[in-house]
């Protein structure tokens, strides 16, 4: 017989396990609470047609910012004590329609070794395959709870030549096809987002355009402040009737069905206190009480809660349900670093506020392509999946008149940096009168990703290895 103590929602309930893992600071690491909490932090949301299988739609979600390659002997794995999902609101509402889950576990092997394998890595299955990590894939729609995949196994992580000589064997795997025809990954890759970090964080310093700044400085090529670190990714490729409200194909492009917004999110369990009739305290982690959890990090559109939402209500905006959007609509009406370009680059011109522009970008989606029908404006990527992907994508997406690129969207190689900053400055076709030079020169310099993509699923390229220097 207990009595309940103490129950805590609070944010980051699981911050002291995750603190011994705090890297440098990035844009990645957007709000206080979960810069503390790496294994809980999304970093980054993809949702795009498969372009070798466009009868699919691919969403990636990564966590854990910043790994360095070499990592060990504790390297980094997704956490078991938290709860990753995958979000997909296919009726405008700003409500919940289909959940993919990811649970996971880990196992040790051998406790009476600090390897985190004990010889070479042939396969999943190898016994010198240490410290294992397996998950199971649930779909929460409107018919229940189904549980698709239990027991997949993760790659390693890559250790190096030595330890994992064949990792592209290791990693194609670990990738499972579910019985519903939908595809699925785990594992660490090389972080996809590309982007000059030191300088952008350094006044919204932007070195090509080092001269036009308010404390000028030479001009210089980007930096790619994320080149050789590696994240934790879930990728779930699935075939687009599997996506629309009604169970449509998605084929076509005018239908409102055929739009889904996505974002990922990560709980925590409540922090629970049991005291026992002796007075003794204890920790409470029920399994089957799905009300223990709690909502820590959010993601949709990149870098919205990083530089539009202030540090007063980042955490906030983690913990809060894209149906409850609208406190945060100021903010993207008159967000500061639109405010803050024409300061710190005097020869830059914005729209003035309210901007309604910006509002089609971030939170309801763009008239005649990715806006559904009586939409609620809420912040999350919205893809038109009958939109047929381009042969040739091009890094500014939309920008360069690809339908089918970000923000309708989001590609891997879409240089969503350099879009948003021309987006701020007004650079698109929605502000013609600002679509002039220079706000749609503006740019980070930093252009590609610094691994090429795979051509097939789940398209991240493979993470670096420990043992490159």
């Amino acid at each position: 017989m207990t009595r309940k103590l103490l129950v805590r929602a609070g944010l980051g309930a699981g911050l002291v396990a995750g603190a011994v893992l705090l890297g440098v600071a990035s844009s990645h690491r957007e709000a206080p609470l979960i810069s503390a909490d790496p294994l809980a932090d999304n970093t980054d949301v993809y949702a795009f047609v498969s372009p070798d299988a466009p009868d699919t739609v691919t969403m990636i979600a990564n966590w854990i910012p910043l790994e360095a390659p070499g990592g060990g002997p504790n390297f980094y794995k997704f956490g078991d004590d938290v709860l990753y999902r995958i979000n997909i609101d296919n009726d405008g509402d700003a409500a919940d329609d289909i959940v993919y889950e990811f649970r996971f576990k880990t196992r040790i092997q051998n406790r009476q070794t600090f390897l985190y394998n004990t010889g070479p890595i042939a396969s999943l299955d190898d016994p010198n395959f240490n410290i294992r990590q397996t998950y199971s894939v649930t779909r929460i729609d409107r018919h229940g709870r189904h549980v698709l995949g239990d027991n997949l196994s993760t790659p390693p992580v890559n250790v190096g030549a030595r330890s994992t000589p064949n990792y592209d064997a290791l990693a194609a795997a670990a990738v499972y096809t579910l019985p519903d025809g939908s595809r699925v990954f785990a594992g660490q890759r090389d972080d996809p987002f590309f982007v000059d970090l030191g300088s952008v964080f350094d006044l919204l310093g932007l070195r090509p355009f080092n001269a036009a700044h308010v404390i000028p400085m030479p001009a210089a090529p980007g930096v790619d402040g994320l080149k050789g670190l590696n994240t934790h990714t879930i990728a779930i490729q699935v075939p687009k009737p599997w996506l629309t409200h009604d169970g449509s194909l998605g084929t076509d492009a005018a239908n409102p069905r055929s739009i889904i917004g996505v974002y990922s999110t990560t709980l925590r369990r409540r922090l629970r206190i049991d005291r026992d009739d002796h007075g003794d305290d204890r920790d409470s982690d029920r399994d089957d009480d799905r009300d223990d959890w709690v909502q820590v990090s959010r993601l949709g559109m990149p870098l919205v809660n990083e530089v539009v939402i202030p540090l007063g209500r980042k955490d906030r905006f983690n913990a809060s349900d894209p149906r409850d959007d609208q406190q945060f609509a100021s903010l993207v009406l008159n967000p500061e670093p639109a405010r803050l370009i024409p300061v710190l680059y005097p020869v830059v011109h914005v729209p003035p506020a309210p901007r309604n522009d910006l509002v089609a970008i971030f939170l309801t989606g763009i008239t005649g392509l990715n806006q559904p029908a009586n939409v609620r404006p809420s912040e999350m990527i919205r893809l038109n999946m009958a939109i047929p992907p381009s042969a040739s994508p091009n890094r500014l997406g939309l920008l360069a008149g690809q339908l089918d690129g970000f923000p309708n969207g989001r590609r891997l190689g879409d240089d969503v940096v350099d879009i948003e900053v021309r987006a701020l400055a007004g650079a698109t076709p929605l502000t013609p009168a600002f679509n002039v030079a220079p706000n749609n020169l503006l740019g980070d310099g930093v252009d590609a990703n610094d691994k090429t993509f795979l051509p097939n699923f789940p398209y991240v390229a493979s993470p670096f290895a420990g043992f490159e220097p």
